[in-house]
């Protein structure tokens, strides 16, 4: 199911972009009418995009797009009247993917549509593969720190190596988690 969130405080503007984006292939519309609802809203449904106008009651577009972000990322392109470098830079911090500029029309919608969810994609995966590499980095300095006490202990380099990988093959763990173990022992 491909839901989106669109939030404005006007429910002529929200239908108007509601039936634009079931025109663009999305199948569940969710509504809000202010930044609030927005939040509960997204952190309830985990929609695929959220489509939200800056100026609203009781809580603002940006204000509820740095909430979203922090707590269940998902792109959002933001409907406004403002242009202007600050309200920009605002939007960016808070984690919108895109901007579109109000008035606006059907076929400026799609291409921001597009890009947000794009964009968010590739930046997602370029997270979780900077977490991978970490994560390597981190194994890599623990074994390392391991292979170096058991070279204390007078074994070569590429015997203490072989001795790590037996130990994780023979109880079955990482060669990190082995490591971590070692190092516990010898301390």
């Amino acid at each position: 199911m491909k839901s989106v969130l669109v939030v404005d405080d006007k429910p002529e503007i929200r239908r108007s972009i509601a039936d634009a984006l079931i025109r663009y292939g999305f199948t569940h519309i969710l509504e809000a009418e202010n930044g609030r609802q927005a939040v509960d809203l997204a952190l309830a449904n985990q929609p695929l995009l959220i489509v939200m106008d800056y100026v609203m009651p009781i809580m603002d577009g940006i204000t509820a797009a740095e909430i979203i972000s922090k707590k269940c990322p998902t792109p959002i392109v933001l409907l406004t009247t403002r242009a202007d470098p600050e309200t920009v830079e605002k939007a960016r911090l808070a984690g919108i993917s895109n901007y579109v500029v109000e008035p606006f029309r059907e076929d400026q919608l799609f291409p921001a549509v597009d890009l947000a969810i794009h964009h968010f994609i590739e930046v997602a995966s370029l997270r979780q593969e900077v977490a991978k590499l970490k994560d390597t980095l981190e194994s890599r300095k623990v074994i390392e720190k391991a292979k170096g006490a058991l070279m204390k202990q007078g074994l070569s380099e590429d015997e203490a190596y072989r001795k790590i990988q037996r130990m994780a093959m023979n109880k079955r763990k990482s060669l990190r988690e082995v490591a971590e173990a070692i190092l516990l022992t010898l301390d």
